[in-house]
Formats: C-alpha cells, sequence, structure tokens
C-alpha cells in the first residue's frame, strides 16, 4: 500500500524528479514527458466517466484508469539491464488481448462506418473521443522514448497497450453516441463562410 503524508517534497525544485529506480532525470526528460501524457489521458478517462450514468462504462472506465496507474509505475521503472525482476507493475500482451476482447464486443453492436466521424456528440462521447486523441498523443510520446537513447529500457508492451486503447476509446465514444447512429459524420469538402 502506498502513503504520502506530504505531497510536496521540495526534491524536485531544481527541475530533476525521481524514477522508481531512484536514478534522478531532468523533468524535461522524454520519460517523464511520457508519464505525463499517461496521466493527462487517465484525467480525461475520469471525466467521462463523470459524464456518464452508465454504471457498466463507470466500471469499465476505472478499471483502465487503475491500469493506466500500472502502466506509469512501468514507465517509471526502467527495465533492469541483465534482465533481472523487479518489483514494479509491469504491463504485458494479455492486457492488449483484454483490450482487443473488448474492442471486438462493442463493434458489433455499433452501426456500419459510412465516413470518418468529428469528434463530439453526446458529452461522455465527446469526452472519449478526447481520451483518444490524448492516447494517440501518449503513444507517440512512448514511441519518442524508444526511439530517443536517453532511456531505452521501456517495456515495449506499453506502445502495445495504448494503440488498442486508443481503439477502444473510439468504439465506445461511438457505443455512447447512440452506437453510432449520433455519430458526427464528416462530409468530405464541405465548407463554411466566416460573416
Amino acid at each position: 500500500m502506498v502513503r504520502l503524508d506530504r505531497i510536496y517534497t521540495r526534491a524536485g525544485d531544481a527541475g530533476q524528479t525521481s524514477l522508481g529506480d531512484g536514478s534522478r532525470v531532468r523533468k524535461t526528460a522524454q520519460r517523464i514527458v511520457t508519464m505525463g501524457a499517461v496521466d493527462e489521458l487517465n484525467c480525461h478517462l475520469g471525466t467521462a466517466a463523470s459524464l456518464t450514468t452508465d454504471h457498466d462504462l463507470q466500471q469499465l472506465l476505472n478499471r483502465i484508469q487503475q491500469l493506466l496507474f500500472d502502466l506509469g509505475a512501468d514507465l517509471c521503472c526502467p527495465l533492469t539491464v541483465d534482465g533481472s525482476a523487479d518489483q514494479c507493475p509491469r504491463i504485458g500482451s494479455h492486457h492488449s488481448q483484454w483490450l482487443e476482447s473488448l474492442i471486438d464486443a462493442a463493434t458489433e453492436r455499433l452501426a456500419p462506418l459510412t465516413s470518418f466521424i468529428l469528434p463530439g456528440g453526446r458529452p461522455a462521447a465527446a469526452a472519449l473521443h478526447l481520451a483518444r486523441s490524448v492516447c494517440r498523443r501518449s503513444e507517440v510520446e512512448f514511441l519518442r522514448l524508444i526511439e530517443s537513447g536517453e532511456t531505452t529500457r521501456a517495456n515495449p508492451e506499453v506502445g502495445v497497450f495504448l494503440n488498442r486503447l486508443s481503439d477502444l476509446l473510439f468504439v465506445l465514444a461511438r457505443r455512447k453516441n447512440g452506437d453510432g447512429t449520433d455519430d458526427i459524420l464528416w462530409m468530405p469538402g464541405s465548407t463554411t463562410t466566416a460573416e
């Protein structure tokens, strides 16, 4: 159990923070930027959960939020160089497979796609679309971490999980838009004129 006796520590006032292995890094390090994007994603999922009365969706989003905390811990604890075991939660392929099963189940009920969809619609759907876009950015930040060489000891399953999660958030947004019947479709070439 985590116990936080004090919120401020003053340890980061000079622009550095500690990783789970005790190493100190700049707060601008790509690993920290990635963790921040995942934290932002988690906040948007909390917002989406607050905008629906669908208890099943609230429970699902809460479970995903819990997993995102595990994912944040995974990012915070660089993989060991020698491959030895550690005590940090790790995202595995089974997590992504679980998301795939949720995507498949949700997609069965959706109206067929006839166009790209504009993010919006009902409040919970709009919040899920926003979470989806932040999830995509989180995935990109993770890929930048992998490519940076700055700290490359990152679990590749994190990227797979974020990729699947953005797909799930897309189909959940459609579910909250009347199983897709209230989706706002993109109409190519349509224009508006300013007055």
